[in-house]
């Protein structure tokens, strides 16, 4: 037990969320309890991670979830460890809310350097409904930035994709490229505009970010197959576009490869999205959460092959290996399955609450001008 590593979890308390304060002891070695020294509160020291309250042991769980991030249907999973399937379906969405506030801390900070960012989705068919799943991923990093989902494929569900995608951004000048949907256009010329200060009284207007590209992949189709690709520039011109294309080493035209390839990937991992499979999602909360546990696994678990990079001189291995988030500077090494369920995401810093209605009267102005 490291109480260095520890927070406060008390919301009331002013240290919370605080690291390194020096507030936080051991209160049990054998319960695995801390104690903030600030509040007089205790916690356990699994408060904030997916093994809270857990009443199996965290090595099963943490081989279940495995399992379930690499495709193993949940009946599969029930009839090897003799569990219930409603605690299967528990700790999956326990664990979905706590993989999207990892998500949410890490990634969306506007602390990525984008550069280019492709963006597709996919219907996948759930009981007695089908919707549609909306990925977007930063194609230099392959760092997997959002995920939406809605019954309608339309502007509704591009722009809470997009929205996602501008929180992840530590700069606007980047290049995006996504197929014919009408919708992508409209959503990231909205979204991506920034206020334009003149001086002026009044609201500023609002303009599209500067260095902003749209690159646009139209398929056309005859009896149901290809027989064309046209490639249109929407924001910006074509050689801009390609300088940034070829600055960022991730081809040589407009093309909406790797999220075609991240698409692949999420319907092999995970059991819902499979095509024409028997483990079909009843309710959209359960693809939802598999969505962020699939995501987040894929970007600070697993090793990514287009990533590796030779290591420096002297090193054990010819290659270095990396995740999409090493490679997006987010982290320093592979996080293991154990690690990722273990993180607590800290809370915001306290503030004192503001005082409502008429101040005291020791502190108004007119006793103390008197």
């Amino acid at each position: 037990m490291d109480p260095r590593q520890q927070f406060c979890h008390n919301a009331d308390c002013p240290a919370r969320g605080q690291v390194g304060q020096g507030n936080i002891g051991v209160h049990s070695r054998t319960k695995q309890r801390y104690i903030c020294h600030r509040c007089g509160r205790t916690f356990a020291a699994t408060r904030g991670t997916a093994y809270y309250r857990l009443h199996k042991t965290a090595e099963l769980m943490t081989v279940v979830l495995t399992l379930l991030c690499h495709g193993c249907p949940p009946q599969a999973i029930v009839a090897a460890f003799g569990l219930d399937e409603r605690t299967v379906a528990a700790w999956l969405a326990r664990v979905g809310q706590h993989c999207h506030q990892v998500h949410q801390h890490l990634v969306q900070q506007a602390a990525v350097d984008l550069q280019h960012v492709q963006a597709d989705e996919l219907w996948v068919k759930l009981v007695g409904q089908r919707v549609w799943l909306a990925l977007a991923l930063a194609a230099p990093s392959r760092l997997w930035l959002a995920g939406a989902l809605s019954p309608q494929r339309d502007l509704v569900l591009i722009t809470h994709l997009v929205h996602q995608v501008r929180a992840c951004a530590r700069r606007l000048d980047l290049l995006v490229c996504v197929d014919g949907l009408a919708s992508y256009v409209t959503a990231f010329r909205r979204v991506f505009r920034v206020p334009v200060r003149t001086g002026r009284r009044g609201r500023p207007r609002l303009e599209l970010a500067a260095g902003f590209l749209l690159g646009q992949v139209v398929k056309q189709y005859r009896q149901r197959r290809v027989a064309g690709v046209q490639q249109r520039a929407i924001c910006g011109s074509r050689a801009a576009i390609l300088a940034v294309l070829t600055a960022t080493g991730t081809g040589h035209m407009i093309h909406t490869a790797y999220i075609e390839r991240l698409n692949a990937t999420f319907r092999s991992c995970l059991a819902p999205l499979v095509r024409r499979g028997r483990a079909i999602a009843h309710k959209p909360a359960t693809l939802q959460a598999g969505m962020y546990l699939v995501g987040t696994a894929y970007n600070f678990c697993w090793l990514h092959g287009s990533l590796r990079r030779a290591a420096p001189p002297g090193a054990r291995f010819k290659w270095e290996e990396r995740t999409p988030a090493m490679a997006a500077g987010l982290t320093d090494h592979q996080w293991t399955m154990h690690e990722l369920l273990r993180y607590q995401v800290p809370f915001p810093v306290w503030k004192p609450p503001k005082r409502r209605g008429r101040p005291p009267r020791a502190t108004s102005p007119r006793a103390s001008a008197a």
